[in-house]
């Protein structure tokens, strides 16, 4: 016997348990035998009628509440979609044609039926009639009556409370995953909301960097101008940085690549980073450091930007004239970093509001702060990934502030010492640049004709595939995001082509995070830089592929 020779209308209508098909309207559509037999009704008066039209309310019982309770599991099962389950039910039929009711008790259970596309096509109302179960305790000793009353009304009352307290529950549920999906999709739209930005502003960040590079073969060392390019470029490039730093900490996908860590070496090197900014500022950087190591187990680049941040933060809330102090000490199995400064203060109310995103605290008459007011909540999420502590003290507008940075101790002084920076030399290479920033193309030939490289420059993806196959090359710069195919569909074709498949390929790009970097190494590439792209770091990163090169 096959499923379609089954005979589905004969075995519902056999089944000896009562059933009743609704319509998503209440409207009878099919019922079975065991139904009309409990029912004493016919199918010829049901099938097609109302269910309360059908089953009304028994007038003479002014207490009758079966049609309100039905009508409410029936639409909570349409709102779910789930099975509802009701309490014991007293539910009266009509019987005869004289208009007497019947009292009869019920268990029902109403299921929702869903077609494919998931909206819901029928209800099945299932009944057992325990009309006898409730009518037996009548037949009790008297006391056994009244008990069996009492723990009947005291169940039915907490099957009802069990029941809307479902109902509410699965309401609850469903708001908190709608919620959950909205604030995901609005999480989602700002990260790429902020990695679009982020890689709009580094095109023309990278070639205002590129240019300075190349004014900086022409215009005199030590030229005040070139100076303050260098340094507004740094600022712009640091605050872009931080908007992408701040989604990351928000969201807990700021990444550490822990090793053993001098905080001395990260202070002086900072120091070192920001004197010329301060001393163009004429403000006074400080720093105190122990003579013997201070070993954190931790990252040293964002150890760095921690106290860069607190520095660059001191420096924005102070007069020219100022002091800033940078102390390190050890004490107590912490190493204790702490910024000082006698700028302009804080009320000591709004401690805890300093380091929130977006949060700037210069009182009113001051002049305006530059930034975002995203560093100091950069800087609290770096001290707790390193499992330390960051707090703030102030004694009040003009009284200057403090800034300490609590982090766990190594158990060895032991240190990796920061690779040392060692000026590279490499032979002139053939490169072709894929760049469709037409000032960004500009500078990055400039700056490698003048290492004596020989530069092509094209503008969109189809281009640089056709001129890479027609031309020999030794290295490919290529952006990714391209007017027409992207740098990744670049990079996969050159490598299935056999005449470009042994090409260096770097991708030089805007969109700086882990994933972009991971998608285009697998596209491919043998190197990742982000714009503003180092000519140094190019340097580097070639002579590191020098042998592919020249094989």
């Amino acid at each position: 016997m096959t499923e379609s020779s089954i005979d589905f209308r004969g075995l519902f209508d056999a089944a000896p348990t009562p059933y009743l098909v609704l319509a998503p309207d209440l409207t009878i559509v099919a019922v079975n035998q065991a139904y009309l037999t409990a029912t004493k009704t016919r199918r010829e008066t049901l099938v097609g009628q109302p269910i309360f039209s059908a089953f009304p309310d028994n007038p003479d019982d002014g207490s009758a509440d079966g049609v309100r309770n039905l009508r409410r599991s029936l639409e909570t099962a349409l709102a779910t979609g789930e099975p509802d389950t009701m309490a014991l039910q007293r539910y009266d039929i009509p019987v005869g044609s004289d208009g007497r009711f019947e009292e009869r008790y019920w268990s029902p259970i109403n299921t929702p039926i869903r077609a494919d596309d998931g909206t819901i096509t029928h209800i099945i109302h299932r009944v057992l009639d325990v009309t006898e179960f409730v009518r037996s305790a009548g037949r009790a000793p008297p006391g056994a009556l009244a008990r069996v009353s009492e723990l009947e009304a005291d169940l039915f009352a907490r099957a009802r409370e069990v029941q809307d307290m479902n109902r509410r529950l699965r309401e609850a549920n469903s708001e908190l995953a709608t919620t959950t999906a909205e604030l995901r999709a609005q999480q989602e739209a700002k990260d790429r909301f902020i990695a679009t930005l982020s890689h709009e502003l580094r095109n023309p960040l990278a070639a205002i960097h590129a240019a300075v590079e190349l004014l900086g073969f022409d215009v005199p060392a030590g030229h005040p101008s070139l100076g303050v390019l260098e340094r507004q470029t740094a600022t712009l490039t640091r605050m872009t940085d931080d908007l992408l730093d701040a989604t990351r900490a928000l969201t807990g996908r700021l990444e550490l690549d822990r090793r053993r860590v001098d905080l001395r070496e990260v202070v002086e090197d900072t120091a070192a980073d920001v004197g010329a900014e301060f001393a163009a500022g004429s403000r006074t950087l400080r720093i105190l450091v122990p003579p013997l190591p201070v070993p954190v187990d931790g990252d040293r680049m964002r150890l760095a930007q921690l106290l860069g941040n607190l520095v660059s933060n001191a420096g924005k809330y102070t007069e020219p004239g100022a002091t800033i102090v940078v102390s390190l000490a050890a004490e107590d199995g912490s190493a204790l970093l702490t910024v000082s400064d006698d700028g302009i203060g804080f009320a000591p109310a709004l401690t805890d509001s300093l380091f929130e995103v977006f949060t700037r605290v210069a009182p009113v008459g001051t002049t305006a702060v530059s930034g975002l007011g995203l560093g100091l909540a950069i800087v609290r999420t770096i001290c707790e990934l390193h499992g330390g502590t960051v707090t703030a003290h102030s004694d009040g507008q003009g009284m200057g502030a403090e800034f300490r940075v609590r982090l766990p101790l190594a158990v060895s002084s032991d240190v990796d010492g920061p690779a040392p920076v060692v000026p590279v030399h490499r032979e002139p290479l053939r490169i072709l640049v894929i760049e469709d920033n037409a000032d960004l193309g500009y500078t990055y030939r400039a700056l490698l004709e003048r290492r004596g490289d020989t530069v092509t420059v094209v503008t969109t993806g189809l281009d640089g595939l056709e001129t890479a196959a027609s031309t020999p090359f030794d290295v490919v710069l290529c952006d990714i995001g391209l007017p027409d195919i992207d740098g990744l569909q670049v990079a996969r074709h050159l490598r299935a082509q056999p005449e470009t498949q042994g090409l260096v390929l770097v991708a030089v790009s805007g969109f700086i995070q882990e994933d972009d970097k991971r998608r285009a190494l697998a596209a491919g590439f043998d190197a990742y830089l982000p714009k503003p792209m180092s000519p140094a770091e190019l340097d580097r990163v070639l002579v590191e592929l020098t042998d592919k090169v020249r094989r």
